[in-house]
């Protein structure tokens, strides 16, 4: 598959790691072609805006119809939702895909605690179509999104994709673990090569407004008070959106095939392997912004994990990833972004 020109389906094309991965690969001269369903879990004009940097343009969109990038000749979108059985497999039998990367469901821990209905839809409705049409079209490798919000409060650091992840916290978890599970079913009845990503906190520019950077970025700037959850006794293992995507993109040529311990099937962490605590992200944010922040401390919220650290030893043996963006490096770049793209907005 390296040299050969790849026809790839990326999923979630609109959002953040899927708006990055298609620029990836479209460097790297694949043939993409991206699907998103623009819904209103957050602005919708960030979504429209990073579509804009691949070259769809929003008046030109149309349910279900492929739009050409104007700056890709190798890119194509089609607003799609992963939900409508009947326009997805329209759209395999159309392009005839060799790999497919599926980047969309339904994000945030705590939302799906108010709204899990949309949790089930598009993570788990959503996903068995994607392995039906994976399935129907023999589709090479499918390389999905999960979590490290599956391991809970696992209390043995860091995350190994052998520790057992059998208690979700939230929904958005159950439903990032339910997908594992009915890959494997796919992969071990009908041979369909499947890499579970377990993404751990990721973070850079185009990132998601709901997440500490934006949020955090945005009260230390207006003066508004951040909210700190757990007294700021939380560790996360922060991970830049670089370092995210070559590693998803690194895995494309790593098939699981029969010798796998469960055969065409891998789970694997993607992180940084460097986790850091609350109040020390805060400080690296206020020497960045060259402002102090007013904090509010809250007790744990529902659904939330106090640590996320990933061993990306398996990622490494297999591809050679390695982490290569330092925390205040990564924030200082997202902090530039920001205010580039916050002037454009207000």
């Amino acid at each position: 598959m390296k040299n050969e020109i790849m026809k790839v389906l990326v999923t979630g094309t609109a959002g953040f790691i899927g708006f990055h991965v298609v620029q990836k690969l479209v460097k790297q001269e694949m043939l993409v072609v991206g699907i998103d369903n623009i819904n209103d879990y957050y602005d919708i004009n960030l979504k429209y805006a990073r579509l804009s940097e691949c070259g769809i343009i929003k008046d030109k969109i149309i349910d279900n119809i492929c739009v050409q990038s104007e700056k890709y000749s190798n890119y194509k979108f089609q607003k799609t939702d992963l939900t409508d059985k009947t326009s997805l497999r329209k759209l395999f039998e159309n392009e005839r895909f060799d790999a497919v990367i599926n980047l969309a469901g339904q994000a945030g821990v705590r939302h799906s605690i108010e709204d899990p209905e949309s949790y089930i839809q598009s993570n788990i409705v959503g996903f068995i179509n994607i392995l039906e049409d994976c399935r129907l079209h023999e589709i090479k490798h499918l390389i999905y999104a999960s979590s490290s919000s599956v391991y809970g409060m696992d209390e043995t650091l860091p995350f190994t994709e052998d520790d057992q992840v059998n208690f979700p916290l939230s929904l958005y978890a159950a439903t990032k673990k339910s997908d594992e599970l009915m890959a494997h079913s796919y992969s071990h009845l009908y041979h369909l090569p499947t890499s579970g990503l377990r993404f751990f906190t990721v973070y850079g520019p185009w990132g998601r407004p709901d997440m500490s950077p934006m949020l955090f970025a945005n009260a230390i700037l207006t003066g508004e008070p951040i909210k700190v959850f757990n007294n700021g006794d939380l560790l996360r293992d922060f991970t830049y959106i670089d370092d995210i995507v070559n590693g998803t993109i690194s895995v494309m040529s790593h098939i699981p095939g029969k010798e796998e311990i469960h055969p065409y099937y891998q789970l694997l962490n993607i992180g940084n392997s460097n986790p850091i605590s609350l109040m020390p992200f805060i400080q690296i944010m206020e020497q960045i912004i060259g402002k102090k922040a007013l904090i509010e401390m809250y007790p744990m919220q529902p659904g939330d994990v106090k640590s996320t650290y990933a061993d990306v030893s398996k990622l490494k043996l297999l591809t050679g990833y390695k982490p290569h963006i330092e925390l205040k490096t990564g924030l200082e770049s997202f902090f530039k972004w920001y205010l580039a793209y916050t002037s454009t907005t207000e």
